[in-house]
């Protein structure tokens, strides 16, 4: 018996000194704490595996691994929106994602073509409406807000934010670049106000009369609608409804949360441990209930407020396409003057 623990107690020494790496898995968030912390905990109660959390907005991050190199401890970063986790493949900071079960998994137009980032999350940006002036029967597509029916009648953020670049890059591989410069010049046209706050504020406008249609990421909405605490945002969003656009066609735009592993992470393996566990269907399942963002994994079905909005379909691009027409996206907005 001494024998043995005096072995443990040498192996251990010899860990220490030969400096043997803990288990662990280093990750640079762009989502909230309280958005992913209790999935990092549950993942290392499961796996003995320490996480070790950073969090900032997705740009302050980029930019900080970047800087960093070869010298970041980053092992995976998290972010929003597929034009981001592109900009960060551009930046070189990324390695391919080598797992079997990550692309049995996630559809092949929800992750890089080499897998340098997949998708955690879905997000959908669609049209919201004030059903005592606007009919649903008028509404059918993106492309149909440019119409002069909506002159002065629209809300929509600005031309810097990224899901506004990713909507117009999308627009731009469906339908060329001349039809959705002419597109994005109506749509400037049909704004009722210039572009101002974020997709909460579109909402809110809308419902105080000051348009009459919104374009705003759905987890918005279903947050305004779960949170009777603030009771302006809730009264707002019980004005409006929701209308899935280009149903008849591609379908209505999807964005994404996803990640991707550092080019020079120290703990690859457990990188990809934890990206494995953050796509099983109890991880997708807490997800989508507590943030309002679509599932990835096939498997798992929306349920709750998600669930009683109904099915809808949604556009199979390739996402790596909002990335490598984001550049074009920008031009199409500064010239139509999208502000």
């Amino acid at each position: 018996m001494h024998k043995i623990c005096g072995l443990a107690v040498f192996l251990l020494s010899v860990s220490l000194s030969t400096g043997v790496p803990a288990a662990e898995v280093n990750i640079y968030s762009a989502r909230k704490e309280n958005l992913i912390k209790p999935l990092l905990d549950q993942f290392s109660a499961q796996t003995g595996i320490k996480t070790n959390l950073i969090t900032a907005s997705a740009d302050k991050l980029l930019t900080r691994m970047i800087n960093e190199g070869q010298n970041t401890p980053a092992d995976i970063l998290i972010t929003v929106d597929a034009g981001r986790l592109y900009r960060a493949m551009e930046a070189d900071i990324f390695q391919p994602i080598e797992s079997e079960k990550i692309e049995a998994i996630v559809p092949a137009h929800l992750r890089d073509p080499d897998n340098y980032w997949i998708a955690l999350s879905k997000r959908a940006r669609v049209i919201f409406y004030a059903p005592d002036r606007v009919d649903p029967n008028a509404l059918s597509s993106y492309e149909n807000l440019a119409d002069p029916q909506w002159k002065k009648r629209i809300c929509i953020r600005g031309s810097g934010n990224i899901y506004n670049q990713s909507l117009v890059a999308s627009m731009i591989a469906a339908n060329g670049k001349q039809a959705t410069q002419e597109w994005a010049q109506a749509l400037v046209d049909n704004m009722a106000r210039p572009p101002m706050g974020g997709d909460r504020d579109q909402i809110k406008a809308a419902a105080a009369g000051q348009c009459d249609i919104a374009v705003a990421n759905t987890y918005y909405y279903a947050k305004m609608l779960e949170n009777k605490k603030d009771q302006a945002q809730y009264q707002a969003a019980k004005k409006m409804a929701i209308f899935w656009p280009n149903q008849a066609g591609r379908g209505a735009h999807v964005n994404i949360s996803g990640a991707g592993i550092s080019k020079y992470s120290r703990n690859r393996e457990n990188a990809i441990k934890l990206l494995e566990f953050l796509l099983s269907p109890e991880a997708q399942d807490w997800y989508a209930s507590v943030n309002y963002e679509y599932p990835v994994n096939p498997e798992v079905k929306p349920s709750g407020l998600l669930g009683s909005w109904g099915a809808f379909k949604a556009d199979t691009l390739n996402l790596s396409k909002l990335g490598e027409l984001n550049a074009e996206a920008v031009k199409t907005m500064d010239r139509a003057g999208w502000k």
